[in-house]
């Protein structure tokens, strides 16, 4: 499938499933896009697992111009504070709108559900056609130790409430997909 194409499936998809997709260049367009988020919510903290020290240095400064804390790990200790979590996905599947994360990482993991707002990056060069395309990446996953793998679908939802769709009470109200096509290493 041509990338135009994949990028394009993924973003309608992702859309249907009520996720707000945009897209970046760098780590700085990830990081003023969720302080923004952040501080338009009416948010005051965000958390980021998986960032190298620097990365967590430029978030927590732009974060602290606009008065929101940074959490750091672990997120244990701040289970009930989490306004906007950012994380890596490791994949996206087009045909269905789907992010796949590794959240073996406890801290991840709690990220990812106890957030009001989970904003991921997804390197546009990740995004695979359907599910059956990651079949070898996610083999060789499995083959390091035991994993806890995600499939992330549109922002928390359930009808089990006197069949009522409500969203985020299962996990976020939101989820961002923010589609890194530069620097996608």
């Amino acid at each position: 499938m041509q990338k135009d194409v994949l990028l394009n499936t993924m973003k309608e998809n992702a859309e249907s499933v009520q996720s707000v997709v945009s897209h970046i260049k760098n780590m700085e367009e990830a990081f003023c896009y969720v302080s923004d988020l952040t501080r338009r919510q009416g948010g005051s903290t965000v958390t980021a697992p998986g960032l190298n020290i620097d990365e967590r240095i430029a978030l927590q400064e732009i974060c602290g111009k606009q008065g929101i804390r940074f959490l750091s790990a672990p997120l244990r200790n701040h289970l009930r504070e989490i306004h906007t979590s950012l994380t890596f996905a490791d994949w996206g599947i087009a045909e269905t709108g789907t992010l796949v994360l590794d959240s073996t990482s406890e801290d991840l993991r709690i990220a990812t559900m106890l957030a009001e707002s989970h904003v991921a990056i997804l390197p546009a060069i990740r995004i695979q056609p359907d599910a059956a395309s990651l079949e070898s990446g996610l083999t060789a996953l499995q083959k390091i130790f035991p994993r806890y793998m995600a499939f992330i679908t549109g922002p928390s939802r359930t009808a089990d409430i006197e069949r009522i769709l409500t969203i985020g009470v299962h996990g976020p109200r939101e989820l961002h997909i923010l589609i890194m096509e530069e620097n996608e290493s």
